[in-house]
């Protein structure tokens, strides 16, 4: 398990770019094809609310394996989004899933200690999210106690899906190593979110605008923002699986594993 430098972050990013540009079309149908099933679960009763969120594990499974595929220059198809469900990990990665949830809600829910409970009843649609509610409630505040109390989670589970499928270990032990791989590399990820940031959020921002100033169609406006969302979202996927294989390796070298320190 490596300790990566700050510049690490950026060097994931371009790296995520890299694997888009050589199978651009492929990558890009797989994402859509999760969404469209996503969309689909969404309509269960009952289940469409929490599935999405427990099978987040399951999922991200298929867009490592789908850039290890394009690292080793094999073709993507769509049928590769049920390479999690085929996993000899499946179940682990479906109670992984169940914790990504319990960490969401107690993170949702621990907002309600400076909001008194307005971005939950958003959160869980019992409440519409309109401009009198954003005035009349500490929102923004709400938000970012929210995003504190689940930070700890994000560093457990970022790494735990890869680790419980390549690697097989159990939930606990995958935890327990993505959490402190990712504490040892935080000037790494710390540049690596801010670099999404910039390019995931303010290049957006400023292309839609250059678009409104050229054209001044608000339709043109919106398939810009769309195209380039699309393109960077799905990029930004394939920077994850550099993530893991700078810190612990490619899956078929299977590394050893030190003790974090």
């Amino acid at each position: 398990m490596e300790k990566m430098p700050a510049i690490a972050g950026w060097i994931w990013v371009k790296e995520g770019f890299a694997l888009f540009r050589k199978q651009p079309a492929e990558i890009s149908t797989l994402f859509l094809a999760y969404m469209f099933l996503i969309m689909a679960i969404g309509f269960l009763p009952l289940l469409g609310q929490v599935l999405p969120l427990v099978l987040i594990p399951v999922f991200s499974m298929t867009f490592m394996q789908a850039c290890l595929q394009i690292e080793q220059g094999k073709k993507v198809y769509p049928n590769l989004l049920l390479a999690g469900f085929r996993s000899p990990a499946f179940k682990r990665l479906l109670k992984l899933g169940v914790l990504y949830l319990l960490a969401a809600v107690i993170a949702v829910a621990a907002s309600a200690i400076v909001d008194g409970g307005v971005f939950w009843e958003i959160m869980s649609g019992q409440k519409r999210l309109d401009t009198e509610t954003i005035r009349g409630s500490d929102l923004s505040l709400a938000m970012m106690v929210s995003a504190a109390v689940y930070t700890p989670a994000l560093m457990a589970f970022w790494y735990a899906a890869p680790l419980i499928a390549w690697q097989d270990m159990s939930i606990g032990k995958a935890i327990f190593y993505s959490f402190f791989a990712v504490k040892r590399s935080g000037m790494a990820f710390l540049v690596y979110g801010l670099s999404w940031v910039l390019i995931g959020i303010i290049l957006p921002a400023v292309l839609s605008s250059l678009v409104a100033l050229i054209v001044g169609q608000a339709f043109a406006v919106m398939v810009v923002l769309l195209t380039v969302s699309l393109v960077l979202t799905v990029v930004m996927y394939c920077s994850f699986y550099p993530t893991y294989t700078h810190i612990f390796g490619r899956p078929e070298s299977r590394p050893a594993l030190s003790l974090p320190q």
